[in-house]
């Protein structure tokens, strides 16, 4: 059976990679989720005190960029494969809402998308494969066989975010979780290289009132139908 490449994009909170790892299980592919390799160069950046607050040593952070090596790890407890940053497991500690605070800046840099890219590259490049992110059927994968594009309101993204973040345990405030959603959408939207926009072959799905089945299912049938189209 052929095998093809399933790039998903679209904005912060929009549940991209809970539907892309639905997706990849459902049809056994390898699931990688781009954001994380941006949210682990920024985790590197705070932890080796190159980005805190309004400071950013670019300078020093691209001339450390041989010394990240990100990798993936199947977790089989949780279902889903984890991010390592230089063989450590960040899974968790990169999801908090102060990397989310820095993400899109480093994201921005050039030589950060570069390396990032050329990874993500390699990894899909036998298809198989399900790619979520800001640029993965616009420059990861221009040519990939199924482009999709997820949207929904700031205000429900934030919603979701926070729920997400108050159940893991974390104090934050809707007020300030709504502010990064909509201070990346800007950031995203804007940085010259790669920015956030849809593929003129991408099909854009707005989830803002839809159940994550209702999701589910709508993208799965997108991926059976490109199937059938190239079997």
């Amino acid at each position: 059976m052929s095998k093809i490449t399933i790039a998903i994009d679209g904005f912060s909170s929009t549940g991209k990679s809970t539907v892309a790892k639905q997706l990849a299980k459902y049809l056994g592919y390898v699931y990688v989720d781009t954001g994380a390799m941006y949210r682990a160069v920024s985790f590197y950046a705070m932890e080796n005190g190159l980005i805190s607050g309004e400071d950013f040593n670019i300078e020093a952070l691209i001339y450390q960029l041989p010394k990240i090596e990100i990798s993936f790890k199947f977790n089989k407890s949780e279902g889903f494969a984890e991010v390592y940053l230089n063989g450590i497991n960040i899974e968790k500690r990169i999801r908090t809402l102060e990397v989310s605070g820095f993400v899109s800046k480093v994201a921005a840099i050039s030589e950060v998308r570069q390396k990032l890219v050329e990874q993500q590259q390699e990894m899909g490049k036998n298809g198989g494969v399900v790619m979520d992110g800001r640029d993965i059927g616009t420059v990861v994968f221009p040519k990939a066989d199924l482009k999709i594009f997820m949207t929904a309101s700031a205000e429900t993204r934030a919603k979701r975010r926070y729920d997400e973040l108050i159940n893991r345990g974390d104090q934050v405030k809707y007020v300030d979780v709504l502010k990064n959603v909509q201070e990346r959408d800007y950031l995203d939207s804007n940085r010259e290289d790669s920015p956030l926009v849809k593929a003129e072959d991408a099909i854009e799905i707005n989830n803002s009132n839809m159940t994550l089945d209702e999701q589910f299912d709508k993208v799965l049938n997108l991926a059976k139908i490109t199937l059938e189209g190239i079997e």
